[in-house]
This record gives C-alpha cells, sequence and structure tokens, in this order.
C-alpha cells in the first residue's frame, strides 16, 4: 500500500494500516473504543500525562474507515450529544421570600465552592431558572460557588476555562513574544429580593 497520512500530527503509512487491519481481524468482538486503546498500546501512542491517546485514535480510525482503509466494526452505542440536545438541570425550588434591609444585615456571607458536591444541581438550577441564556455545561476546567446567606442560596457564580486559545498579542505577551492568549467568562447571578 502506499497510503501516507497525517492525522493530528501522526504520520500514518500503508504499513500503519495494514497492521489496522491485522488488530480488527484479530479482535472481530472488540468495540471501536477497545481497538483504540488496543492500538495505542501497540503504538505507545500517549499523551504527555502518560494516558492513552484513545479519543484521537478513534478519530484516526473513522477516517481511515471513511476513507475506505478499514473497515471498522458497527456502532454499538451513541452516548446523547450534549451540544445538540441539550438535557436541562432539573428545576429545584428554593425559598425566594424578599430578604429586605442593608447587606451588613445579612452578613456573613458564606462562598461555598459546590463543584462535584450534592448541591452542584442547585447553582445548575438557579442558572437555568434566572440567567437570561439559561444554564449550559461549562467547558473545561470550571468552578461553581453558591452563595448563602442566614442558611439561603441568594446567588452563586460559576468560571470556566477559555473554550478556545488563540495565539497572538493579548495579556501577558510582550510585542515581541508571541503566546497563547487564553480568553475567559463568568457568570455572577443573584435570586431576586423583589
Amino acid at each position: 500500500m502506499g497510503i501516507e497520512l497525517r492525522y493530528r500530527g501522526r504520520t500514518v503509512t500503508g504499513a500503519d494500516v495494514a497492521f489496522i487491519c491485522k488488530l480488527i481481524a484479530t479482535q472481530p468482538t472488540a468495540s471501536r473504543r477497545k481497538l483504540s486503546k488496543l492500538l495505542c498500546e501497540a503504538w505507545s501512542w500517549r499523551q504527555s500525562n502518560g494516558e492513552l491517546r484513545d479519543m484521537v485514535c478513534r478519530g484516526l480510525m473513522l477516517q481511515l474507515h471513511r476513507g475506505g482503509h478499514i473497515e471498522l466494526p458497527e456502532v454499538r452505542r451513541k452516548p446523547p450529544n450534549n451540544v445538540v440536545a441539550r438535557r436541562r438541570p432539573a428545576l429545584m425550588p428554593i425559598d425566594q421570600l424578599p430578604l429586605c434591609g442593608a447587606l451588613s444585615e445579612l452578613r456573613p456571607l458564606d462562598f461555598q465552592q459546590v463543584r462535584a458536591t450534592d448541591d452542584e444541581p442547585l447553582l445548575d438550577s438557579l442558572i437555568e431558572q434566572h440567567h437570561y441564556l439559561g444554564y449550559v455545561r461549562p467547558v473545561g476546567e470550571h468552578l461553581k460557588y453558591l452563595v448563602r446567606a442566614q442558611g439561603r442560596a441568594i446567588g452563586c457564580l460559576a468560571w470556566s476555562s477559555a473554550p478556545l486559545v488563540t495565539w497572538g498579542h493579548g495579556i501577558g505577551t510582550s510585542a515581541g513574544r508571541r503566546g497563547p492568549v487564553a480568553r475567559t467568562s463568568a457568570t455572577l447571578h443573584t435570586t431576586r429580593a423583589s
């Protein structure tokens, strides 16, 4: 085979394609996911953190399949695509009676990090109910905080890492040094005080 493809920084030759075909033939009951892990192990194809590059490998194998170079097994399951069919958070009722008075009378304010806790669905629900855009699952690393006063949730904050990194001049770069320009987003929400 005189194939030479380039995919995500890796050159794939005809010998590599033949190896993949042989791997598929020797593992007839393996899923696409299992095949990608086996191929990563065989090629020692790992991320810088040591984890297998199996998602990238699945993309490579799919491209080879679509190009007619290999025959992948049928898709066994299709997980939901949260971008296309966004699942809205369950609405969680909270005490919405107005808190009247000066902010100093509400003290102390308790800022509680709720990422990966039992209170995270409450924050998601508040953003869904009260933010004009509704709740959208954050991309990448993110932080979520509930603000409480007198034991009641009165607000929430959420930050997520930049979904895109562009190269060029930006914060922290000098005219002679080009580097990644990070974009961040934040949401501040307070429940209505009427």
